[in-house]
């Protein structure tokens, strides 16, 4: 590869991974502000350019005024907060648009120009599948919410998340192999297992977070460290789980999965202190970051789920992810 190109690929992924990154923190907000069902329809290409007539306006109104969202939820919303919602999941759309061309056209320039090896070509283009996967699983998610529900699926909207995360995580790492050449050990090969487990649990726990927002189950408990003044809820129902009616059980493994996070943290910091003292600097990030995003946990719920303290804590989550990621490719080097 030549150093032309190299440049070219780093600033691709890179420019790849703050669209990305932006569209985690559109979506967050599309999700807080209830705009995800503002627009009832696909549109792939018809919907590309906003309304700018009253007629267009007034048929996407209508629209919206024909789901159980507006009858149910908001039925005295005017035109002008239509709009504000609106344009809300607008950009939100707009945006996934515009990754999926921005990944494109340089890949198939890459791909002309013989860049890659093979190996890398397929990941690459493995990620725009993805891409365009994601596209229909927010349509799937947005349909959900259409016929019978005020608010899209719990497990449409976790799977449309853990998406984005599988995404920016492999742009992030095809980032890292373009910045750094990997050398690993035997001896590295043994220990990766620990640290695999740490981006695991770091992946779950983003599960459960999409449970609690998509069934609001952070305005059940608004109360740290207690639940309804104690550590178990008696309103926990092993069965359904993670239904509409056992929220607690959502709020409470959510809770209890940070705590395990917190403390597996630990030892792994151990780890790295005894086997790896190269890595600390590193491990203090994820370790700075763990804390951050448990405080912000709580005090997006004593905030009574503020949407900016809640979209704070979700972006925490993403440098979390992404810098346990980092711990993990350091272990290579």
């Amino acid at each position: 590869m030549y150093k032309k190109e190299y440049n070219f690929v780093t600033y691709w992924l890179l420019t790849s991974l703050i669209l990305v990154l932006f569209m985690i923190s559109i979506g967050g907000l599309t999700r807080l502000t209830g705009s995800g069902l503002s627009i009832t329809e696909w549109e792939v290409f018809k919907g590309i350019f906003p309304p700018v007539t009253q007629n267009r306006w007034d048929e996407y109104f209508l629209l919206y005024k024909q789901i159980p969202q507006f009858k149910i939820t908001n039925p005295n919303m005017s035109l002008n907060e239509f709009k504000v919602i609106f344009y809300w999941e607008y950009f939100h759309r707009l945006l996934g648009r515009l990754i999926g061309i921005f990944f494109l056209i340089p890949l198939i320039y890459f791909t002309i120009k013989k860049v890659f090896k093979k190996n890398d070509l397929l990941i690459f283009y493995f990620i725009f599948f993805l891409i365009c996967l994601q596209g229909l699983i927010g349509w799937y998610m947005v349909q959900s919410g259409l016929v019978d529900n005020v608010t899209v699926s719990h497990y449409r909207l976790s799977l449309h998340l853990l998406m984005a995360f599988i995404i920016i995580g492999l742009i992030f790492w095809s980032l890292l192999n373009s910045l750094y050449l990997k050398i690993e050990t035997t001896q590295e090969k043994k220990n990766k297992t620990f640290f695999d487990i740490l981006i695991s649990l770091i992946f779950l726990q983003i599960f459960f977070g999409a449970l609690v927002s998509g069934l609001d189950a952070g305005k059940i408990y608004q109360t740290w460290p207690l639940m309804n003044e104690s550590y178990y809820p008696d309103d926990i129902k092993i069965i359904n789980l993670f239904e509409l009616d056992n929220r607690s059980s959502v709020q409470f493994l959510h809770r209890n999965l940070a705590y395990f996070l917190f403390i597996y943290t630990l030892f792994l910091g151990a780890l790295i202190y005894y086997k790896h003292k190269y890595l600390i600097n590193c491990y203090i990030i994820v370790f700075v970051l763990v804390f951050a995003q448990m405080s912000l946990g709580i005090i997006t719920l004593l905030s009574g789920v503020n949407n900016y303290i809640a979209l704070l804590h979700q972006l925490t989550g993403v440098a979390l992810f992404l810098s346990s990621i980092f711990l993990r490719f350091k272990l290579t080097l």
